[in-house]
Parts: C-alpha cells; sequence; structure tokens
C-alpha cells in the first residue's frame, strides 16, 4: 500500500524558514512524480510545486507563482523523500501543507502538515 507521511511543520515568525518533508513507502519511488499542495482555512486546495520522477540531478521542477524564489523542492531517492525548503515565509503561506503521489491512475495523499506563520 502506498503511504506519504508529510513532516515539519510548526509555527514560524514571517521571514523566517521551515523545511517539509515528504516520506513515501509502497512504492517504486524513483519512478513516480511527488507534488506538494496546501490549503487555507476557507479556501480551496492549491499546487505550490512539483518534481518528476527520476534521479535528482535530470527531475524537473514546478512552482506556483506565490512561492516561486522562496520554496525549493527536492528529493532524496535513497531516502524515499521529497523536501520542500521554505524561505522568507509569509502570513498568507500558513495552511496545511499535504504531498500527493498518482500510481497507476490512483492519488494518494498524505495526512498533511500545519504551517502557520505569524506576523
Amino acid at each position: 500500500e502506498v503511504q506519504l507521511v508529510e513532516s515539519g511543520g510548526g509555527l514560524v515568525q514571517a521571514g523566517g524558514s521551515l523545511r517539509l518533508s515528504c516520506s513515501a513507502s509502497g512504492l517504486a519511488f524513483d519512478d513516480y512524480a511527488i507534488g506538494w499542495f496546501r490549503q487555507a482555512p476557507g479556501k480551496d486546495r492549491e499546487g505550490v510545486s512539483s518534481i518528476s520522477s527520476g534521479h535528482g540531478s535530470t527531475s524537473s521542477t514546478y512552482y506556483a507563482d506565490s512561492v516561486k524564489g522562496r520554496f525549493t523542492i527536492s528529493r532524496d531517492n535513497a531516502k524515499n523523500t521529497v523536501y520542500l525548503q521554505m524561505n522568507r515565509l509569509k502570513p498568507e503561506d500558513t495552511a496545511v501543507y499535504y504531498c500527493r503521489t498518482v500510481v497507476r491512475l490512483t492519488e494518494y495523499w498524505g495526512r498533511g502538515t500545519q504551517v502557520t506563520v505569524s506576523s
């Protein structure tokens, strides 16, 4: 069974940094893209960043305009983990952050990790 587990969230002041981790099991990790999404209270879930399958040196990445230049996604295939380094955090980054993958047309989501940025 595919499982995704997020960690690394917390409370941080505006301008601070956090690194989120998404640990995966039950899949050939190298073969699958992983995405980060977030959902703020009263808002729809939105895509934040994603990284394609493959080894780190050849993976392509995507960033939403709202986080471009502040967030960096990376993957460590040896650890079955994708990271989201979040710098210069803003109060509007406050949300529950989820990671997601699709395996054989089935979506899998983690339970999320809360990120709260105080002003």
